[in-house]
């Protein structure tokens, strides 16, 4: 089959052909038919991760089985489905409890093992981690549900318990931040979208930004402040770095909720963190690390009702060869939306 390999840390993705994968026990073989690419790929590709190379990244995706491994019971080849990005094992407590984003040992394709910039791709403990495609959902549109769409979700939902009325600022208008954007919205919530780039903040706006602020070396905290009486009830932080945390924390009033969904990569050790705002202002901590696949009903319910549109996310549509060139610098990339590889184009 045709996939992406990166042979180092920063080396030139190239397309090469590569032998098939198996389906593991308990596991399956999917065609991947649509496949997101996210900054958390790039992250891989930077080193920011531990990564065996040579290395297939892709971890947002969608396709039809073509392989049931051993002990499957609840998927047959043919089936249509996708899968969150961290993939339970199946046997921990944590998994038994429904939690199995935070599986002590988890899988996630594109990071512990080849991924979804291929053609196909193998995936574990099938019967925990697979979730059905309702024939109403596309396979882009289901691919862009396992990583950015599905962690805002629970981002929001679970974790910040976001509730009608409340103001949210979401820092970061890519892939996740609009979909967080596009959830606070229909959860009822009042949205300030924050971005360097003011296309990312039009379409922020679009998908029901109420506000929209430039991040220009302004004061964000103070303008969100002046905005909203006091600050947001709850932040989130899409994008990852010490300066966007920063100013999702600052944008929060006393007592408010803070959600770190970008990945910090180390600075000097560990990112600096203002915790003195923290502590001062009772302000809580939360991470958010995906959905697991058990929580997907509700989500997929909105969005075959019409209630969540994933779909319009979607930026643009893209081939292997396209993405090889495109992995390296999309830290830099000015495509407001998600990215979506087709293996077939």
């Amino acid at each position: 089959m045709r996939a992406v390999i990166i042979d180092a840390v920063r080396a030139q993705p190239e397309v090469r052909e590569v032998d098939t994968p198996f389906a593991p026990e308990g596991g399956v073989v999917v065609q991947v038919k649509a496949t997101g690419m996210c900054r958390s790929d790039w992250h891989a590709w930077a080193g920011h991760d531990d990564i065996a190379w040579p290395h297939v990244p892709g971890h947002e995706l969608a396709g039809v089985i073509t392989e049931v491994g051993a002990g499957v019971e609840r998927w047959r080849v043919g089936d249509r489905v996708t899968v969150p990005f961290v993939c339970g094992c199946g046997r921990c407590a944590w998994c038994a409890a429904g939690e199995a984003q935070v599986c002590p040992d988890q899988e996630q394709p594109g990071f512990t093992h080849w991924g979804s910039f291929a053609e196909q791709v193998a995936l574990h403990a099938a019967d925990t981690n697979l979730v059905a495609i309702p024939e109403g959902v596309d396979f882009a549109t289901a691919a862009s549900l396992g990583c950015r769409f599905a962690t805002a979700y629970r981002a929001l939902v679970a974790r910040a318990r976001l509730t009608k009325g409340e103001w949210v600022t979401v820092v970061g208008a890519g892939g996740v931040g609009l979909s967080a954007v596009m959830i606070a919205r229909a959860l009822g919530a009042r949205v300030i979208a924050v971005d360097r780039k003011p296309e990312a903040l039009a379409l922020a706006t679009d998908l029901g930004a109420e506000q929209s602020l430039v991040a220009d070396g302004r004061d964000i905290g103070a303008d969100v402040a002046a905005l909203t009486d006091g600050g947001s009830h709850v932040a989130v932080d899409a994008v990852g770095s010490e300066q966007t945390s920063s100013d999702a924390i600052h944008s929060l009033r006393r007592r408010g909720r803070h959600v770190q969904v970008g990945l910090l990569p180390p600075v000097d050790g560990h990112p600096r963190v203002p915790m003195a705002r923290v502590i001062g202002w009772e302000l809580d901590l939360l991470g958010s690390h995906g959905m697991a696949a058990v929580d997907y009903p509700e989500m997929l319910a909105l969005i075959e009702s019409g209630a969540l549109q994933p779909q319009r996310l979607v930026e643009r549509t893209i081939g292997l060869e396209e993405a090889a060139s495109l992995l390296p610098v999309f830290d830099r990339t000015s495509v407001a939306g998600m990215t979506i590889i087709d293996p077939s184009r």
